[in-house]
Order: C-alpha cells, then structure tokens, then sequence
C-alpha cells in the first residue's frame, strides 16, 4: 500500500547508489591517473548534478539512468580525456531529458562544458533514418558540430558504444535500426578518426543484429578453430621474441585474431573463405623507435620469406587518420599471418587516434594533427554546398568515410591519397577543379592510358590538359572520389539545364502560337506563377526548364496559363491520352509493369533494364529525352548518377498487383562442393519460383553461380535470398544490377 515502507526496495536503492558511488570513484582515480592537472572538482561537481536530474529515471534494462552517462564518461576517460570533456559525458542527457536550461549548464560549469552538452544535444535529436532530405540535413548538421568541436563526436561514439553494449534490453525493430545507424555512421566516422577499437567494437555489435545467420556461423568457425590458433600464435610470438632479443632489438610481441565483422567484410569483398584471408590472424611488435621498427622488420623477414606484394609501410606515407605500421604477410608451416611493427607511441595513436592528442594539450584547440583527421569533414561540406539532392549527399557522404587505399604521386613527387579504383580523372579533380574539368589525357609511369584506368599504389600520374576542353557526363560512370563527382555532376547540372531552359521557352513559344498569342506577351507573373503551380520552382526560368526536360508539356502549360484549349482541340483527347499510351507501349514492347507517375495519365513508363526493379522494391523516376520515364530501384548503382539532377525527378510507386513476374539475376558465391548446385535449386524450386537458367563456374576451391529468375514481388525475392544464406558453404548471394 502506498505509504508502506519496503525494506527490500530501500536495501535494493542503497546498494545500486553505492556501487554507482564506487564506479564514479574509479572515474576520478582514472583521471587523476591520466591526467594529474585536470580538474577533478568539476568532475564531481557534474555528477551530482546529473545524479539529482536522472535520480527517478531508470534504463529499459530497469538500471538507474545515471549508469549510462557514467559508463560513457568512463569510456572517455580509458581514452584520457580532459576534465571538461568528462563532464560534458556525465551531463550528455541533462538538457534533452531533464529540460534543464542550458544557459544553467553554463552559468554552472562554464561555456566551454555546456558547448560541448549542447553539440552532443543536437546529434542525439538528430533522426540519421529519417526520409532522405532530413536524414541530409541531420548528417550535415552533425559535420558541422564535429567541425567546430571533435570533442562534441567524441562523446557521442562513446554514448552509442555504451548503447550498444546494453542493446538487448530493446525489441527487435530498434535493435536493427540502431545497429545500421551505427554500422554506416558512427563506425566509419571513428574509423576516420582514428580510433580502430572503438570503431571494431562498435561494428562487431552491430554485426548479430544486422546479419544473425552470417554471425553466428562465422562465430562457430572461428571457435572451432581458436585453439589451434593460439596454439600458433603462442610459437610465432615465441619465434620472434628469441631472434629479437638475440639482435638487441626491444619489442613487446602480442597475438590477435581479426574481429568478427572486419573477418565477415573481408572475407566478401574478396570473394574467399576465411581460410584464404591473409590478415585473419595476426602479430604486433611494439619496439621504442622508428629505426627499431624498420630493425624488427629485417628480422622478421630473417625468419620467414614474405609474402610478395603484401609489404605495406605506413610509417613512410601514413594513412589520412595518421594510422603509422609496417605490415608484412609471412608464412609459417603453410598458415599465412599478418605482422604489425610500430613504436608505442605509433600503437597508441592507432587505437585511440584523435583522442590521442588531448593528452598533451588543455582541451583549448585542436592540434596540427587534429586539424589532418577532421580536414576531411571540412572538404566534404565545402564540395556538397552545391548539393541540392539529398540522396546524393548521402552517397557521397559513405563513400568519403570509405578507408583510402591508394597512394599516387604527381610528377614533382606529391602524395595523393584516393579510394580504391580510382582513376586518372578522380587525381586530376584531386589536383584542383580546373585540370579536371581540362582533362583529355593521363600518362602513368610515363605511358599514356585510358582515363577509366584504375590506379595503384605507387603510380606516377601526369595529367594532360586542353584549355577549352569541358567534362564528360560519362565519367561519373567510373569516378570514385566524392570530390570528382560533385564536380562534373554540377558542371553537367548547370550545362542541361542551360539547355533544357532554351528548349522549353522555344517550345513554349511554339505553341503560344497555336493560341494566337506570343510568349513575349504573356506576364512574367503569370508564367512564375504557372511554374509554382506545376511544381516546378517560382520564376519563369524553373517552367522552361520543366518543360524542356519534359516534366510537363508545352500544350499543358499554356492551356493552364490562358485558361483556354487551344484551338481546334478535340474535347475527348484527354481522355484518349491513356489508352492511346498503353498502345505505345504495346508497340514499343514495354510491359505492362504495375507503375503509376503521380499526377500523370499520359506519360510512358517503363523499368529500367540496368536493375529491373520489381513491386516493393524502393523507385526513383527519372525522365529520359524522348523515352518517357524511367524506373530505377534506388539501390541500383546509375541512381546517384542519374537523380542528381531534380528536374528529371518524378514521383512513381507501384500500383495494384499484377500476375506478372519480373526477371531477376543473383549472384552467389560458395564453396565448391558436391550437391550445391542442387540444394540451391531445391531451395529456388520451392517457392514456386521460374529457374531460367543456372550457371556455376567453380575455381577448385570457390564457386560463381548466376541464377536468372522470374520473380513477383520483393517479398518472395527476399525469401529466396535469405534461405540460400543458409545453405552450408554460402558466403555471399546478391542481386545483380548492369552499371
């Protein structure tokens, strides 16, 4: 009854507020320990506060709320965070949970704690999920936080590390949207900081609850044959030691064996099992200095021959998040591993990265090598102020934290560092916008190649140049860099649209002469107010434009503008307009694929044969030039390089359902054993589902199998997909799209 005391709720309270006691305790000894002159006062000072504001909030774990800002303050603290910074963590949900104002925050604990609260407030509200144009603004907004403090992101990767790690505690639905929120955000940000064991912790949580099967069977094989590995590692650790020390070259040696989710990435970008995966197991040498690393290395290769082409030395040309090792791939009684060789202070920067250098500074400024790691976020927001589409915003977003993997050289010895794949246009657009938008040419290593050539670590790029010369539309069929394709994507945008501007008002005055009028004549008020009303933009510019890329007809837009037909026209054209498309269609071969254009009755519509989409899968429309328009999935890789350009958006979706089956490739790698081929068409067979043709192409060990099927709907095709991943031996099954 209410009122009644409980002594086992009072005993229960007394014990969790004394173990949080106990944990926030650890935190000061922590800091103290890391770092003596910090300020520990503020420290306690925001944890009592944050301890009276969450005191009747609990976690869905049924924890008091206050572990979870202490846990993440701890997190930061293992990193040797500043004071400040510490303090921000323990304070993170006061101002978004509690509604404690955040000019109090700051009369309380300074500026510079409550700037850091308030960027952490920002990112937390932000809905990275949302649709495309908020999810847009959302990422950049929380660029722009990092830009101005790294401290802010800093905070936030460990609030979403602490998430993580107490995940189970939501359903299912959050679990997964969290975890993909995390795999292709946060991870990759603290990859490009620098920070590999927060990032590989983070992707190894997020891993079970996006690919349970693919998890859980990566994990069996790796238990299975954990001890045999240490028992390796332990004797090449041993090895390694002895000859060292016998060469009078200090070294702590340690072991370690991929985590799961790099092992699951790798083991699908290369197409092999994880047998064949060179860096699966692993051993680090820890020596004093840069010569010492480079000493370590001659003994390694005393021991064991090194693998060709597997020497990469991150000492000489660091990576972009200032990543420094020497990796050499050795042999040991037929078992390829890895080994890592770099100073202490090289290790340390490598797990920690950004987080390193605050050990040295009073949190006041970001250092030079600060300035390097987030230089990244600064380009990326200055090469997408010309972005008006959202999605390609995002694309090029993921594709600028994608790790760089190659290192070209200008002709007068300068260091450029670029995806993988990348081409000569890419390094010329790298150089500066002007020699790529001139680019007629490239020599590398002194002989002329094509500019869709693929450049490889070490490359000597001379780029040719023809003043006059402009882009082509079709590079961005093969540029990878995000800085390339915003280039020509605006350079092409701004030269259609020219284009199309000319066309439409010349077709629109075209027809004001069907009605006996002249476009001259008809107000500017008009035609604006015309254009607003289409859609198309407010100024008259916006409507020839619609027109000329034909999103609206010229007749259309006249009729609208004059409020008349035009003379002669019939009353029932209209009206016949759709019939007399389904004959087109017919004509033309197209199918009559369940697709409606929002709006329109008498436009063509056909699926795009570079994905042929099927009902449920997400579309874009895009108008093609004289074809009607075309419907793409959205996960088709032409989408980005089509939809940049809104005047050729258009809104599709799928009607009602047919009985029509679309035409559907897979692509499914395996390992080549007897009976695949058959457990793969039973499975296929037991949908119900049309087989048009299966072909395999083993290699001795791995297998390549292109499936053609008919299919209805995204449904069946996802079942389809998700039982052949359960086959044994099948690492990889994919749909296939025609770039």
């Amino acid at each position: 009854m209410p009122g009644l005391h409980n002594p086992l709720v009072s005993f229960t309270r007394d014990r969790t507020a004394r173990q949080l006691e106990l944990r926030f305790e650890e935190l000061l000894q922590k800091l103290r320990r890391n770092r003596p002159g910090e300020d520990a006062e503020l420290v306690r000072r925001a944890y009592e506060l944050a301890s009276r504001q969450h005191k009747s909030q609990t976690r869905q774990s049924g924890e008091p709320y206050l572990s979870h800002p202490l846990e993440v303050a701890h997190i930061l603290a293992d990193l040797r965070m500043d004071a400040t910074t510490l303090a921000a963590a323990l304070l993170h949900d006061v101002v978004e949970d509690t509604k404690l104002p955040l000019a109090k925050l700051a009369e309380l604990f300074g500026e510079e704690t409550a700037r850091l609260v308030e960027g952490v407030t920002k990112i937390s509200r932000l809905d990275l999920l949302a649709p495309e144009a908020r999810q847009a603004e959302n990422v950049r907004k929380m660029l722009l936080a990092m830009v101005n403090d790294v401290r802010v992101v800093l905070v936030k990767l460990a609030d979403r590390l602490h998430n993580m790690r107490t995940l189970e505690y939501l359903d299912p639905e959050k679990q997964k949207r969290i975890a993909r929120e995390t795999l292709e955000l946060y991870a990759p940000i603290a990859h490009r900081l620098g920070m590999s064991v927060l990032r590989g912790e983070l992707e190894d949580l997020a891993f079970p609850h996006l690919e349970p099967d693919a998890y859980l069977e990566l994990q069996k094989e790796v238990a299975e044959k954990s001890k045999a590995h240490q028992k390796f590692l332990d004797e090449v650790q041993d090895t390694i030691r002895k000859k060292l020390v016998a060469s009078g070259v200090p070294a702590e040696v340690e072991g370690r064996v991929k985590g799961l989710y790099s092992l699951h990435r790798k083991s699908l970008r290369q197409q092999r099992p994880l047998e064949q995966i060179y860096d699966w197991l692993a051993v680090r040498v820890l020596t004093d200095t840069e010569r010492n690393c480079y000493a370590a290395l001659g003994v390694i290769h005393q021991i064991w021959r090194p693998v060709p082409g597997r020497f990469k030395d991150y000492i000489a040309m660091p990576r972009p998040n200032l990543y420094q090792s020497l990796h050499t791939t050795v042999i040991h009684g037929g078992q390829p591993f890895e080994v890592q060789i770099r100073t202490q202070e090289m290790h340390r920067i490598a797990e920690e990265g950004v987080a390193a250098h605050w050990k040295y500074k009073d949190g006041k400024s970001a250092s030079g090598a600060d300035d390097r790691r987030i230089g990244w976020m600064r380009h990326l927001l200055e090469w997408t102020q010309d972005m008006q589409e959202p999605g390609e915003f995002l694309s090029t977003l993921k594709m600028d934290l994608s790790p760089v993997e190659v290192y070209a050289f200008t002709p007068k010895g300068r260091v450029l560092e670029l995806p993988r794949g990348a081409t000569p246009v890419d390094f010329a657009y790298t150089v500066h916008t002007e020699i790529g938008h001139q680019c007629v040419g490239a020599k590398l290593n002194g002989q002329m190649v094509s500019l869709r050539h693929e450049i490889a670590n070490g490359d000597v790029i001379e780029i040719l140049t023809q003043k006059g010369h402009t882009p082509s539309r079709e590079w961005l069929s093969f540029v990878k860099t995000s800085r390339a394709k915003s280039k020509i994507r605006h350079w092409v945008s701004v030269q259609e649209r020219a284009e199309a501007v000319d066309i439409g008002r010349r077709l629109l005055e075209k027809e004001a002469r069907h009605f006996g009028r002249s476009l001259k004549k008809i107000a500017e008020e008009d035609l604006a107010r015309a254009a607003s009303d289409c859609g198309a933009g407010g100024r008259p510019e916006d409507l020839y434009a619609a027109v000329g890329f034909g999103r609206f007809s010229a007749r259309q837009v006249i009729a609208r503008i004059l409020g008349e037909p035009p003379p002669g026209a019939e009353p029932a054209a209209e009206e016949t307009a759709a019939p007399l498309v389904k004959t087109v269609k017919r004509m033309l071969g197209m199918d009559e694929s369940p697709l409606v254009v929002r709006g329109h009755d008498d436009l063509l519509v056909f699926r795009a044969k570079c994905c042929n989409p099927i009902p449920g899968d997400e579309i874009s429309g895009y108008i093609t030039r004289g074809r009607g328009v075309a419907v793409h999935n959205r996960a088709c890789p032409n989408v980005q390089n089509l939809l940049y350009q809104s005047e050729r958006r258009i809104a599709v979706e799928w009607g009602g359902a047919g009985k029509t089956t679309f035409p559907v490739q897979l692509l499914i790698r395996t390992k080549d054993r007897p009976g695949v081929l058959a457990e793969i068409t039973s499975v296929i067979s037991a949908t119900g589902t049309n087989i048009r043709n299966l072909e395999s192409q083993p290699d001795g060990v791995n297998a390549r199998i292109g499936a053609n099927l008919d299919i209805s709907d995204r449904r069946q095709l996802e079942g389809i997909l998700a039982n052949i991943k359960k086959i044994a031996g099948v690492f990889r099954v994919e749909r296939v799209y025609r770039v």
